[in-house]
């Protein structure tokens, strides 16, 4: 991805920021809306904050990389859709710091999951697909596993934590081997994998067989990463 030399200008900062604000504004109206229904404690809204300013800070970055200053209708469903992923994180951390509250985590987590086909459609439809939005969501989907794994690997163990971190180790192992970030060939297999991981986590977490759905998750992302992996080093001289 090219990097922009052009100069920014403040209309073109606060054009992007904006265009954000509605969904940080929904994050930090769900945040107090669980504060005072669930108790939500000082670990899940620093979190919470601390993941807004993240968002917002990476969002706006990625779109003064490739010079885009107006964030399509996709996107719009996507940052819908990050800011569920933050609130899922706050309760994750606030029930890591102590609190027993789960019961919303679930629902929350599904409705964002079951957005993730919303966005794509929602490209095509309006002639809006672009790098930007297709990096955003998989960055979105890639952090709602992270957290969900971590959540999981609460009862069920560390080692689920893998499903988490594979896509991080790949990221960070292509810094080394640059042949690794080689553009990969359209497989289904691997959008399903995907899914299934979310689905897989979110149902764990609810109480259905979570250490049997995490094994699975676990063997079938190990098997596509794998199967991407030798793929990749089979074409690496191309």
């Amino acid at each position: 991805m090219a990097v922009s030399t052009c100069t920014r200008t403040p209309a073109e900062l606060g054009s992007t920021v904006v265009q954000q604000a509605p969904a940080l504004l929904a994050q930090l109206a769900l945040l107090t809306l669980l504060t005072v229904t669930t108790g939500l404690g000082p670990a899940g809204w620093a979190v919470g904050v601390a993941y807004l300013l993240g968002l917002l800070v990476l969002l706006t970055q990625g779109a003064w990389r490739i010079r885009v200053y107006r964030l399509g209708p996709a996107d719009q469903v996507t940052l819908a859709r990050a800011a569920l992923i933050g609130t899922v994180t706050a309760l994750v951390a606030d029930r890591l710091g102590g609190h027993p509250q789960l019961t919303l985590i679930v629902p929350i987590a599904a409705v964002a999951l079951a957005l993730d086909a919303l966005d794509g459609y929602v490209a095509r439809r309006t002639g809006t697909v672009s790098a930007l939005g297709a990096r955003f969501d998989m960055e979105a989907d890639a952090f709602l596993i992270l957290v969900l794994s971590v959540l999981a690997a609460t009862t069920v163990g560390p080692w689920v934590l893998a499903i988490g971190l594979m896509r991080y180790a790949f990221v960070a192992a292509a810094r080394l081997w640059p042949w690794l970030r080689a553009p990969l060939r359209p497989s289904r297999a691997r959008k399903a994998v995907a899914a299934l991981q979310g689905i897989a986590l979110t149902a764990g977490v609810a109480g259905f067989a979570p250490v049997v759905l995490a094994g699975i998750a676990v063997a079938t992302l190990s098997w596509s990463f794998g199967r991407d992996v030798w793929w990749l080093y089979r074409n690496r001289a191309a």
